[in-house]
């Protein structure tokens, strides 16, 4: 048999990279779709800026006394708040937790005011099979807590419901009345949310492959 006509081979090239055009952008897609299902999008913030601005707004809040009971109450009632949130618990007790003027920022997303963490966390509930956090140490510096933890979580959009184990560490202050107005947390949220992304985490694991 004869070699088809150049035109018809035109045809068949045009054919076959609209098909892989097609397949790279459903690919693109994906990433956006999976992120769509989940309440992390941060906000048009810098938040290394706003973190500064917290710590610098509330750097001559007292907090409670050292080794007062009052201390005491507020590092139990930060980590049994944390350590099993579920949808009920940020409805029932985040306004209870952190004070109204709050500032939260978990490495995913910036937010200000325990209404809007309420929410937030609220949102992070509905998006997980369940969530665990351990407290394995805290360490105070002046009005700074430091609290050292290991989190287990069942996401269900993500990681096909696996346990995703991560670890990480968590600066609060507290107000006079033990409530969080600072919340900073230091993790590898690649590790914990972005690597069990459809494509996007090849493409992460990938370049920490080359590195």
């Amino acid at each position: 048999m004869g070699s088809p006509p150049k035109d018809k081979i035109g045809e068949i090239v045009v054919a076959r990279y609209a098909g892989k055009l097609q397949r790279m952008r459903l690919l693109l897609a994906l990433p956006a779709l999976f992120l769509s299902l989940l309440p992390w999008v941060e906000a048009n913030a810098d938040p290394v800026t706003s973190f500064q601005e917290a710590m610098a707004s509330t750097a001559s809040v007292q907090g409670p006394s050292h080794g007062s009971i009052q201390e005491e109450e507020a590092i139990s009632r930060f980590e049994k708040f944390l350590g099993h949130l579920d949808e009920k618990t940020a409805r029932e007790d985040t306004t209870k937790v952190y004070a109204p003027d709050a500032f939260l920022n978990d490495t995913l997303k910036t937010i200000h005011g325990a209404p809007a963490i309420k929410d937030y966390f609220i949102k992070t509930a509905q998006g997980l099979d369940s969530m665990t956090v351990s407290f394995d140490d805290v360490a105070v510096s002046g009005h700074n807590y430091y609290f050292r933890w290991t989190m287990d979580t069942r996401m269900k959009h993500l990681a096909k419901g696996r346990n995703v184990r991560t670890i990480g560490v968590t600066l609060v202050r507290f107000d006079p009345e033990g409530r969080v107005l600072i919340h900073q947390d230091f993790w590898d949220s690649a590790q914990g949310v972005w690597d069990h992304v459809p494509v996007l985490g090849s493409v992460i694991r990938w370049i920490q492959s080359k590195i």
